[in-house]
């Protein structure tokens, strides 16, 4: 198998294209023959509920698993005039969530506006939080009083509840700037029955593992945080690692892929491609162009339309009636109990 030429400065990471390239030399089933197998291709839609929008690749952090490749270098933000477009769309049509993600999404300089535009106009606001951005930097120290103003559900990573693992995969002391920032969440009422503040944790698997049961991971993750944090959340996400950006250069450097992509081949579950999340997800890139998913954008994979494939020019009728572009990337959330930005799917 070929090594990834250089993309950015200082990366080892291969272009969207390259991986797209590195995935199809492992010899295994297509993707999309798997569901046509099933009766499930083409892949669509059956609804449009959710936008999911990165508003910029800029991250105060450089976390080893980012499928993003966030950090402090990144130069990609999303403009106010993207997001004013947005705001128009979300006036003009019934989307129940918007949610927003980066890098870290706080620091594009209009993300309060932002927020305080676009929470009237759905019915849930989701803001995926490193939560390190607001417990060591004094510009953002308000942010967990603004998030409960505006009643956000703040969805944060926090890969073990132990520091060695944590700071292993997300850079050291990560944990325990990341605890500091649970204390601040919980003392302005998040994850407390009496306020409805929704606070909820998101696991990654380290190496080329999957995801353990996310019931019973959940169960010990309040019981440890509690016991030895004194600290409360609402839910626990479990997501797989997806083969790419990253995690894709870490896979090539350590002759893993071929094993990775085997193991997510063979633990395809046929009942997750029901509930995939680009089937009532629509992903909107810093630039304002649309993908099927967060990973889509990450590889350039553009919506299947000949026409409409920016913000300029949103139409929910077709949106809704698109085929869902697909590459072998996806068996990452078809494998075990299926992976999503919201947990398991079965």
């Amino acid at each position: 198998m070929s090594t990834p030429t250089l993309h950015r400065t200082g990366s080892l990471l291969a272009s969207p294209s390259q991986q797209l390239a590195l995935l199809e030399e492992v010899k295994t089933v297509a993707f999309a023959s798997r569901l046509q197998a099933i009766g499930a291709y083409p892949l669509r839609p059956n609804d449009l509920e959710v936008l999911q929008l990165n508003l910029g690749y800029q991250c105060n952090q450089t976390c080893a698993h980012c499928h993003v490749d966030a950090g402090p270098d990144r130069k990609e933000v999303m403009s106010k005039g993207t997001m004013e477009k947005i705001v128009d769309v979300l006036s003009q049509h019934s989307i129940a969530t918007l949610d927003l993600t980066g890098g870290a999404p706080e620091m594009n300089p209009n993300f309060r506006w932002f927020v305080e535009t676009a929470r009237p106009l759905v019915d849930e606001l989701i803001v995926r939080s490193n939560l390190t951005i607001f417990s060591a930097n004094a510009r953002y120290n308000d942010m967990p009083e603004f998030f409960a103003k505006h009643r956000v559900r703040v969805i944060s990573s926090l890969p073990c509840y132990t520091e060695a693992n944590t700071d292993r995969q997300r850079g050291i002391g990560v944990f325990h700037r990341s605890i500091d920032a649970l204390r601040q969440l919980n003392r302005v009422g998040y994850a407390q029955p009496e306020t409805g503040l929704v606070l909820d944790l998101v696991f990654n698997p380290q190496g080329i593992s999957l995801p353990a049961p996310q019931a019973a991971l959940e169960s010990d993750y309040k019981r440890i945080l509690k016991e030895e944090h004194d600290l409360t959340f609402n839910h626990l996400f479990c997501i797989s690692n997806l083969p790419i950006s990253r995690f894709l250069d870490s896979l090539v450097k350590t002759e893993r892929l071929e094993a990775y992509m085997q193991k997510l081949v063979d633990a395809f579950n046929p009942n997750a491609a029901a509930g995939l999340m680009c089937r009532n997800t629509l992903s909107i890139g810093w630039d304002g162009k649309l993908y099927d998913c967060d990973f889509n954008q990450m590889l350039d994979l553009e919506i299947k339309r000949d026409s409409g494939r920016h913000i300029d020019d949103f139409d929910f009728a077709q949106l809704v009636d698109r085929e869902i572009v697909v590459h072998q990337h996806c068996f990452g959330c078809t494998a075990g109990e299926g992976s999503s930005c919201q947990g398991t799917l079965v």
